[in-house]
């Protein structure tokens, strides 16, 4: 601060003292160049118009002065409450507002350093451009003396409003200096009341474990009738709810981004169900399909929508904090009554209606303080319910959506939950009771409610599989129970995931959580001269998963599903096979890359796979490179009949190592490339599908032939599959004692029809020789 305070005195003596310098001695003047020749002072003139034309550009800007002042004034007014929490020593924070308290300082500090870093850029810059300026102003050539020759006297002019513009620059500069230096210093000292503030979080949270297990208040035989303020239970209520709100308005306002994600995304879902509902009432669909009817899935899908959104919330919000958790559910179960009061009997809805009820009362009850009788009383009843409740539905509830396993598990945990919670309560741990009893109930709340997300997002995959159906889609080339199936299993995991979210969100373990699989990932470990960490492992593991499933499934995306022999023939060109080895070959180089392997290290793995290579995988090196060859060669198409030594069939799929044939009898047949591209390949389908087939059969020799000849071709022109315009041939194929062997000679229109063509004419002809007593040898 003081340097930048010398350099401002220093630079407004020099700017406004500029025209008062005295003549320069002799030596003084071979020094800074007084005695110049003229192109050198044009060359001056041009480097000082240059300078200041920068200077006044880059102070033009402003370097976002009352931008960066805001932000810091936010990033006080967010940290104020919590330095008044922190005022009084005797204050006991409880374990949520510390948790959230410790995030809203990491975020308070992010944003500082970002700041600071932007300040001390533009210091630097500023400081420069200050420099810049005395330089400019205390250089002699640029100024105008008597004893200055006739020559220099003539840009006496330029060097005038050079020295203006240099005392416009001048204070401009000064001044921009002035307000970055105390932003810097404000940062600073804001810098370490966060630092004092985050230390004494820190020791709190450390502490507050051995608080909460310790007696906060007294046992509950023992507790007073009335301990509350003056405010009464109202204000007790208003007390708790503006203790919250500070946190809650923070998370609200930084966090904004990701709920606009979460809505974006619910908004996604709403239009793919409506615009699927919407094609769903097509004359042309309903013929196929009929009606579709859905539990949660109406004509305009709002409802179901606001439930998809209330339970993805938390995983785009997952550092929000437990009181945010408990509200988003609260507001999903209203959602859910909504639907639930048009089908649920009366009793039952009464019965909904009531655990709602209770469900915000715990809310509330959590948010007093007191530790008065009649209050520990309605908390224990609130606790015995849910209890009662859980013992209820043990044996007797089934959501077909979870496996009975994981619901039991729910509901195990809200029954010894809320019986840990009356215990603790009975003596005085009413912090834990409290903790507990509403990480057991939203345990409850959340499966159920999480049971109803699987299941519109089920229907809603049912709606797209119908219509995708119907419209010869995508879904038209998978095997539908096989989707199901996987759709489902997906997301169970997805589901079981965000209940232990929610899980750790509500007992304040979630910030360890994360922190410990943070540092168990990206701790460094050594396997001889190789290190490694875990998340990169990881990486790996998961791009290669990926770019395998990928091009598995990427002949379903270009229209290439499941093939059958007796199938209609469609030619697909091996595009696919190419598309699959980019995915291969990229996946490979993200994974490595994503792995943190040394490229040194790299190296000599590639060098112990070429001796691997060497030595016993010559085979499946070939069949690789076959395969890329098969690709740009392409003497097959996926859909040809093609015939290689004794296995015959049409091609299902070009793979990069093998190729996959489906026989007439239906069986498939895994080949090697290698044996595909070295072996005598017959490709009946390449440029045609139309093939010439034979028949051979004997009549006597004294059989009339042409009456036969006949015969044959007025049959073979009455079957189906028979080309028009390719010439019948009969010839006669052998002569032996008394009889005459005939061969037929016809063009069919494709070869997987022959078989049937030959059936077909073969019963004509033995009807019509029948007729023409014409006995077959």
């Amino acid at each position: 601060m003081k340097v930048c305070s010398i350099k401002l005195v220093l630079l407004t003596l020099l700017v406004f003292t500029f025209s008062q310098l005295p003549a320069q001695n002799t030596s003084a003047q071979s020094a800074d160049s007084a005695i110049t020749i003229p192109d050198t002072l044009l060359f001056k003139i041009q480097i000082a118009q240059s300078a200041i034309t920068e200077v006044n550009a880059a102070n033009k800007k402003g370097y976002n002065i009352p931008y960066l002042r805001n932000t810091l004034n936010d990033i006080r007014s967010n940290i104020a409450p919590l330095q008044r929490d922190f005022k009084d020593s005797n204050q006991t924070i409880e374990t949520k507002s510390l948790i959230s308290y410790g995030l809203i300082l990491k975020d308070a500090s992010d944003r500082l350093t970002l700041l600071r870093n932007t300040l001390m850029k533009s210091n630097a810059e500023l400081q420069g451009m200050s420099q810049s300026v005395i330089d400019l102003s205390a250089d002699s050539v640029l100024s105008i003396s008597s004893n200055d020759d006739a020559e220099k006297k003539l840009y006496e002019g330029q060097l005038q409003e050079i020295k203006q513009r240099l005392q416009s620059a001048g204070k401009l500069t000064g001044a921009n200096l002035d307000q970055v230096s105390r932003l810097l210093a404000e940062v600073s000292a804001l810098d370490l009341v966060i630092n004092d503030l985050r230390a004494q979080t820190e020791d709190q949270i450390q502490h507050s474990g051995q608080l909460a297990v310790g007696r906060e208040a007294p046992f509950l035989w023992n507790a007073p009738f009335n301990d509350m303020p003056d405010g009464g239970l109202w204000g007790q209520i208003s007390s708790s709810y503006l203790g919250q709100q500070q946190i809650l308005s923070y998370f609200l306002n930084s966090t904004w981004d990701k709920r606009i994600l979460a809505i974006l995304f619910s908004f996604a879902f709403f239009y793919w169900v409506y615009k699927n509902l919407k094609l769903s009432r097509r004359p042309a669909i309903i013929r196929k399909i009929g009606e579709l009817k859905f539990d949660y899935l109406k004509a305009f899908p709002i409802l179901a929508s606001f439930i998809v959104l209330f339970n993805i919330t938390p995983v785009f919000e997952p550092d929000a904090p437990s009181l945010y958790i408990e509200l988003i559910q609260f507001l999903m179960l209203l959602a859910m009554t909504y639907h639930l009061r048009l089908i649920l009997p009366t009793r039952q809805l009464k019965y909904w209606l009531l655990i709602i009820a209770l469900y915000a009362g715990l809310i509330i009850g959590n948010g007093i303080t007191s530790t008065a009788f009649p209050m520990r009383i309605c908390l224990l009843a609130i606790n015995v319910f849910f209890l009662y409740l859980g013992l209820r539905l043990y044996k007797n509830i089934k959501l077909s959506q979870f496996t009975r396993r994981y619901v039991r598990i729910a509901i195990g945990i809200l029954i010894g939950f809320n019986g840990l919670a009356i215990v603790l309560n009975l003596f005085g741990r009413l912090s834990l009771s409290k903790a507990f009893a509403m990480t057991g109930v939203i345990g409850l709340t959340q499966m159920i409610g999480l049971a109803v997300f699987v299941q519109i997002v089920l229907d809603a995959l049912e709606l797209q599989i119908k219509i995708s159906s119907c419209n010869k889609g995508i879904f038209s080339r998978v095997s539908h129970n096989k989707t199901r199936a996987s759709v489902k299993k997906a997301l169970n995991i997805f589901s079981i995931l965000l209940w232990v979210m929610v899980f750790l969100i509500n007992l304040s373990l979630i910030t360890g959580a994360f922190s410990f699989i943070e540092a168990m990932l990206a701790k460094q470990r050594a396997f001889g001269s190789i290190h490694f960490t875990l998340g990169n492992i990881l990486f790996f593991t998961v791009i290669v998963y990926l770019a395998n499933k990928l091009q598995k499934h990427v002949p379903v995306i270009f229209g290439e599903g499941s093939l059958t022999y007796d199938g209609e023939v469609e030619h697909k060109s091996s595009k696919v096979a190419l598309i699959r080895l980019v995915i291969i070959i990229i996946g490979v180089l993200f994974a490595v890359t994503a792995s943190g392997l040394p490229m040194d290290r790299l190296t000599v793995i590639l060098g112990a796979l070429g001796v691997g290579i060497g030595l016993g995988m010559q085979n499946i090196v070939n069949n690789f490179v076959s395969g890329i060859i098969l690709i740009f060669e392409k003497p097959f198409r996926i859909g040809d009949y093609v015939e290689l030594a004794d296995k015959k069939g049409k091609v299902k799929d070009i793979g990069i190592r093998s190729s996959k044939l489906i026989t007439p009898q239906g069986s498939e047949v895994i080949i090697p490339n290698g044996d595909l591209l070295s072996g005598r390949l017959v490709n009946w389908t390449l440029s045609h599908d139309y093939v010439k087939t034979e028949l051979i059969f004997k009549v006597s020799s004294d059989t009339d032939l042409e009456a036969l000849n006949k015969l044959i071709e007025e049959e073979i022109k009455k079957t189906v599959h028979i080309m028009e315009g390719l010439p019948v041939e009969i010839l006669l194929n052998g002569l032996a004692a008394g009889s005459v062997e005939l061969k037929i000679l016809a063009w069919v229109q494709s070869i997987y029809t022959e078989p049937a063509f030959k059936s077909e004419f073969m019963s004509r002809l033995l009807k019509r020789l029948n007729e023409a007593e014409i006995k077959l040898l």
